[in-house]
C-alpha cells in the first residue's frame, strides 16, 4: 500500500494557531502536507500534541511508510513481551496506536471502520496476551488443577467475551472495553472451586494490568459489569452458571448485548461453544416485535436517568445517549435484528453498519433509510472521536461553552456556524428516522360503534390475551386501527364477530399485538381472514406464530416447488439434534407454509388448482424430509432396515398430488425383507414386527399432537385387506395379493398410487408392477359392474348434504373421481390425476363430449371443494357462510351470484351423473345420448 502522505484527503483547522506553528516547526523535516496535519491536530488536541512530543522518533518512521505496516509492526512487538514487561509494553503500544489511528482518522487516510478496527485489534491483543501470561503464571505456581504449561496458550479454558463496541469491532477513540470472563468448568471435574479461584485472580490482575493509570498511561479501562447479576457474582464465573442465569432470568437488554458478543481472549473455541448454547436465548424462534417496546422503555429510562430529555442544543449535547444520538441508531438496528434474527441467521451481523446493510437487503428496513442512517452513524462516530481526542476522555458530550464548541468545529475541519447547523440537522434526522419506529403512538378514539358491537369490544378486556397491563397498553393503541378496518369489511358485524373469536382464542397478546402495531398492513389481512374464513382465524389464534412468515420477506414470492421445500425442511431438521424437537420443528415449518397457501388462495393470488398442487407439494416435502429422520431414529434403536428396505406410498388425493386445506394423507408401506429374518441392532426385531413398528413410527411422526400441533391425519385403510391387514406389507405378499385376491376397488386405488419415499430400487419395481397390473386387470368382464356396485354403496353411505355439496352425491367429486379411476383401469393407463385419467378414456372409446362433461363437473366441484375446506371444516351452508366467504367462493368459481352458481352446479353435476351412469352400465356408445 502507498505511504501515509500520499493518502491524505482532509485536515482539521488549527484552533490554537501558536501551538500549531510550534509543532509545524518541530516536524519541518516531514512532507509539508504531513507537517500541516500534525500542526492542525496539535492546535486542536493537547492530548495528541503530547503524544507527538513523546513518540516523535517513532512517529517519523511510522509516517514514512504505509500506516498498516507500522501498525502491524507494533502488534508484532507486543506479541513477544514477557509478563514482567507486559504492562509497560502495552502502554507504549496504546500511545503509538492511539496517535497513528487519530492521524489516519483526521487525515482521511482510513475510513471509520478501519479506525475502530485498529483500536479493537489492539484491545483483543492486549486482553489475550494478559490472560495467557497470567494463566501461565498460575499454572507455574500449581494453582490450576491438572493444567500443564501447554494449556496456557488457551488460558486453560478461560475466555474473555468482548461485548458492546469491542465485540462489534467498533471501539471508539477513548473507549473502555466491556468484558465477560468465563471458564469451562467441564475441564475441572471435582476441582471447579479451586479452578474458579485461580481464574478470579487472573481476571483481577488482568483488569489492573490494563486499567491502572501509571506514569506511562493506561491500556484500556476495563468494565466487567455486563456479566450475569454483576452485583453478586464473582468477576469470573463458570459457563454453566452463566448459561443457567440467561435461561432463567435473562432480559431483553442482555439479549441485545449478545448480538455483538465475541470471544476475544483465551480459549476462543470454548467461547464460541458457549455463545452457541445461548443462541435460543438471544435469537427467538418467533418474530419478536415485543422487543421494540423493551428497547423504547430502555431508551426512555436512560434519557430520564441522565437528564437528556430537554430541548436539543449543541452545547452539552450527548452524542451517544441523547436524542438523535448514536445509541438511537444502534437500538434501531439491534432491535430489528432481534425481531427476525432467530429465523434468519444472515441478520446476526455484529456491526451497526453491517447490520443495517443486511436488514435492507432482507427487506426489514427500506434501503434509503438504511443508507441514510449509515451515513449519519459514521458522521456521529467521527464527531465522537474528536470529542475524545481533545483530552483522551471517555466522553460523548459536546463542550458546554461556545469556545469549546468552536474548538470541536475546527477539529472537524469546519467553520463554527456550518458545524452547528449541520450537527443539529443530523440529530433531528436521526430522531425522525428512528423515533417513529420506537415510540408507540397514543390511542385514538376510533369510529363509533353500535350498541351490540360496543358490548363485544367491551368484553375483550377479559380475554387471556389482554390479562397483562403491557398487552392492554399496546392494544389500546391498536384498537382504533382494528375497528377502522372492520368498518371497511363487506359485513362489519360479521367480521367483528369473527375477530372476536380470534382474540378470544389467543393465549397471550403482547407478541402478536406488538407485531400488528409494527406492521399495520397485517391488520387488514387479519380482518380479511376473520371476515372470510372463521376456521382460518381460529387456526391463527391457536398458532399466531405463523404470522411471522407473512412479514418474513418471502411470503408473497412464487411457490418454490417440492424439491426446494424438501431441501429447506431437511436443512431445518438437520440443525436440531433432538428427535422430538425435529418433529416439532417440522410442524412449525409446515404450518407456516400451509398458512401461506391458504392466504394466497383467499386473496386470489392463486386458484384452487394451484392451491391443490401446493398443498400436495408441501405434504410431499414433509413426508420426504421426515422419512430419513424417522427411519434413522428407529434404526438407532433396532438396527437398519432388514433386507432391501421399504417404500412409503401415497394413495388417493396424495398419490394424485391434489390436496385441499383439510386433507388427510392416505398411505401404505411396502417392504422387501429379501429373506432376512430380523434386524441387527441394540434391540433387534423380527422382520414383520420391525416394519409394522416402523410404519407406526412414521404415522406417529405425522399425527402426534405436540406443542406445535400435528402435521396431518393419516389413513392407512387402502392397504391390502384394509383394516384387517397388517400395517406394513411384504413385497411378495403385496404382489401375490394384487394378482390373486384383490378386489376391483383395490385395483382402482392403485391407479393413484405413488411412491413418496424409501429405497429407490424397490420404488422402481413397485411402479413397474403397478403399471403392468393396471394394464392387465382392467380387462376383466366384471370391472364395470364391480365399480357400479361400489358406487351404489358409496352413495348410500355418503349422500349429498345440500345443493352446494361438492364431494358426495351423484355427479359430484367422488363420483367423477371414481369414474376417472375406472376409465384409467379399463384403459390400462398409468395416469394418476383426474384430467389425465379421463383423457386416457379416448383409447377405451369414451367420447370427447363425455370427457368434457366429466371434466366440466370436476373442475367446478374442485374449485368449490378446495374453497370450502379453506372456509370451514363442516358442510357448506351458504346462509351461515357470511358475505366474505360467499364472495370468495363466487370469485373462485367465476359466478356473479349464489343463484347462478346453484344453477351451474345442477347443470354440470346432472350431466356428469348421466355420463357416469351410462359408462358403468357398460354402454360406452350410449353415454353421450344419455347425457344429452
Amino acid at each position: 500500500m502507498t505511504d501515509f502522505s500520499a493518502r491524505l484527503t482532509r485536515s482539521p483547522h488549527p484552533f490554537d494557531a501558536a501551538t500549531a506553528a510550534e509543532v509545524r516547526a518541530g516536524f519541518a523535516d516531514l512532507p509539508p502536507e504531513v507537517a500541516g496535519l500534525l500542526a492542525a491536530t496539535a492546535g486542536c488536541s493537547p492530548y495528541l500534541r503530547g503524544l507527538m512530543t513523546r513518540e516523535a522518533a517513532w512517529l517519523r518512521a511510522a509516517l514514512s511508510q504505509a500506516p498498516e505496516a507500522a501498525l502491524e509492526a507494533e502488534f508484532d512487538r507486543i506479541d513477544g513481551l514477557a509478563l514482567d514487561d507486559l504492562g509497560s509494553g502495552l502502554r507504549l503500544a496504546k500511545r503509538r496506536v492511539a496517535l497513528l489511528t487519530a492521524l489516519c482518522d483526521l487525515g482521511g487516510v482510513w475510513p471509520l471502520e478501519t479506525v475502530t478496527g485498529a483500536l479493537t485489534t489492539l484491545a483483543d491483543r492486549a486482553v489475550h496476551l494478559a490472560m495467557v501470561r497470567l494463566v501461565a503464571e498460575e499454572i507455574r505456581r500449581g494453582k490450576i488443577p491438572g493444567a500443564t504449561p501447554e494449556d496456557a496458550e488457551t488460558a486453560a479454558g478461560m475466555v474473555s467475551l468482548a461485548m458492546g463496541k469491542m465485540g462489534a469491532g467498533e471501539l471508539n477513540y477513548s473507549s473502555d472495553i466491556d468484558l465477560i470472563c468465563l471458564f469451562d468448568e467441564t475441564r475441572y471435574p471435582g476441582a471447579e472451586q479451586e479452578a474458579r479461584a485461580a481464574f478470579i485472580r487472573v481476571t483481577r490482575k488482568m483488569t489492573a494490568l490494563l486499567s491502572d493509570l501509571t506514569g506511562e498511561g493506561y491500556v484500556f479501562r476495563t468494565d466487567l459489569r455486563l456479566r450475569p447479576d454483576a452485583s453478586v457474582t464473582p468477576v469470573c464465573l463458570s459457563m454453566a452458571a452463566a448459561e443457567s442465569y440467561y435461561e432463567s432470568v435473562g432480559r431483553t437488554w442482555e439479549r441485545a448485548a449478545y448480538i455483538k458478543a465475541r470471544p476475544c481472549g483465551g480459549d476462543l473455541a470454548a467461547g464460541e461453544r458457549f455463545l452457541k448454547t445461548l443462541t435460543p436465548f438471544v435469537w427467538r424462534k418467533h418474530l419478536d416485535f415485543a422487543a421494540i417496546q423493551d428497547a423504547h422503555d430502555m431508551r426512555l429510562r436512560i434519557r430520564e436517568h441522565r437528564g437528556l430529555n430537554g430541548r436539543v442544543v449543541v452545547e452539552g449535547h450527548n452524542m451517544k445517549l441523547g436524542q438523535g444520538g448514536i445509541r438511537e441508531i444502534e437500538f434501531f438496528t439491534q432491535t430489528r435484528q432481534l425481531i427476525a434474527g432467530g429465523r434468519d441467521p444472515d441478520l446476526r451481523d455484529r456491526t451497526t453498519v453491517g447490520g443495517l446493510a443486511v436488514l435492507a437487503a432482507k427487506g426489514w428496513v427500506p434501503s434509503d433509510v438504511a443508507g441514510e442512517l449509515t451515513a449519519l452513524y459514521r458522521a456521529h462516530r467521527e464527531l465522537e472521536h474528536r470529542l475524545q481526542m481533545v483530552g483522551d476522555a471517555q466522553t460523548h458530550d459536546l463542550p458546554v461553552t461556545a469556545e469549546g464548541v468552536a474548538r470541536i468545529a475546527a477539529f472537524c475541519g469546519e467553520e463554527e456556524a456550518a458545524f452547528r447547523a449541520g450537527l443539529l440537522e443530523r440529530i433531528a434526522r436521526v430522531d425522525s428516522l428512528t423515533d417513529s419506529f420506537f415510540a408507540p403512538g397514543e390511542a385514538e378514539a376510533g369510529p363509533e360503534l353500535s350498541e351490540a358491537a360496543a358490548q363485544i369490544v367491551a368484553g375483550w378486556i377479559h380475554y387471556p390475551a389482554l390479562r397483562s397491563e403491557r398487552a392492554q397498553g399496546i392494544f389500546r393503541r391498536l384498537r382504533p386501527q382494528l375497528l377502522r378496518q372492520l368498518h371497511r369489511a363487506a359485513n362489519p358485524d360479521e367480521a367483528l364477530r369473527a375477530l372476536d373469536g380470534f382474540l378470544a382464542g389467543l393465549p397471550a397478546g403482547v407478541q402478536i399485538f406488538s407485531l400488528f402495531e409494527a406492521n399495520p398492513t397485517l391488520i387488514e389481512l387479519i380482518i380479511d381472514i376473520a371476515g372470510t374464513s372463521p376456521s382460518l382465524a381460529r387456526h391463527l389464534s391457536r398458532n399466531a406464530g405463523v404470522l411471522d412468515a407473512v412479514i418474513g420477506g418471502s411470503f408473497w414470492t412464487a411457490w418454490p416447488g417440492t424439491q426446494a421445500l424438501r431441501a429447506e425442511l431437511a436443512q431445518a431438521l438437520e440443525a436440531v439434534p433432538d428427535y422430538e424437537k425435529r418433529l416439532d420443528t417440522a410442524r412449525r415449518w409446515m404450518k407456516e407454509w400451509h398458512f401461506r397457501v391458504g392466504v394466497h388462495h383467499l386473496r386470489g393470488l392463486i386458484d384452487a388448482f394451484e392451491a391443490g398442487k401446493s398443498y400436495a407439494d408441501l405434504a410431499d416435502a414433509v413426508v420426504g424430509a421426515l422419512w430419513p429422520v424417522v427411519t434413522a431414529e428407529f434404526a438407532r434403536k433396532h438396527g437398519p432396515m432388514p433386507g432391501r428396505g421399504a417404500v412409503l406410498i401415497g394413495m388417493g388425493s396424495m398419490g394424485a398430488q391434489r390436496l385441499n386445506a383439510g386433507s388427510d394423507l392416505d398411505l401404505i408401506m411396502i417392504y422387501d425383507a429379501a429373506g432376512v429374518e430380523q434386524s441387527d441392532g441394540p434391540k433387534p426385531l423380527a422382520t414383520r414386527p420391525y416394519y409394522a413398528r416402523l410404519t407406526q413410527a412414521v404415522v406417529t411422526a405425522l399425527t402426534a399432537q405436540m406443542p406445535e400441533g400435528r402435521l396431518y391425519e393419516v389413513d392407512m385403510r387402502l392397504r391390502p385387506s384394509g383394516r384387517q391387514g397388517p400395517v406394513a406389507t411384504g413385497w411378495q405378499s403385496f404382489t401375490s395379493y394384487q394378482e390373486a385376491e384383490a378386489w376391483t376397488w383395490e385395483h382402482l386405488a392403485l391407479t393413484r398410487a405413488r411412491v413418496l419415499a424409501g429405497d429407490a430400487a424397490l420404488a422402481a419395481e413397485v411402479e413397474a408392477f403397478r403399471r403392468d397390473l393396471l394394464a392387465r386387470k382392467g380387462q376383466g368382464a366384471t370391472v364395470r359392474a364391480d365399480v357400479a356396485a361400489m358406487r351404489g354403496r358409496l352413495q348410500a353411505a355418503k349422500p349429498a348434504k345440500g345443493s352446494w355439496e361438492a364431494k358426495n352425491g351423484p355427479g359430484r367429486l367422488m363420483d367423477v373421481e371414481l369414474c376417472a379411476q375406472m376409465i384409467a383401469l379399463v384403459s390400462g393407463s398409468a395416469a394418476r390425476g383426474v384430467e389425465r385419467q379421463v383423457a386416457a378414456g379416448t383409447a377405451a372409446g369414451v367420447s370427447p363430449s363425455d370427457q368434457t362433461a366429466l371434466l366440466d363437473a370436476y373442475r367446478l366441484l374442485w374449485r368449490l371443494q378446495c374453497g370450502t375446506r379453506l372456509l370451514t371444516e363442516g358442510p357448506l351452508e351458504m346462509e351461515s357462510l357470511g358475505i366474505g366467504g360467499r364472495a370468495f367462493l363466487l370469485r373462485e368459481t367465476g359466478e356473479a351470484s349464489a343463484e347462478a352458481l346453484t344453477a351451474r352446479l345442477e347443470a354440470v353435476t346432472g350431466r356428469a351423473e348421466r355420463v357416469i351412469a351410462a359408462m358403468m352400465g357398460g354402454a360406452d356408445g350410449e353415454a353421450s345420448d344419455a347425457a344429452g
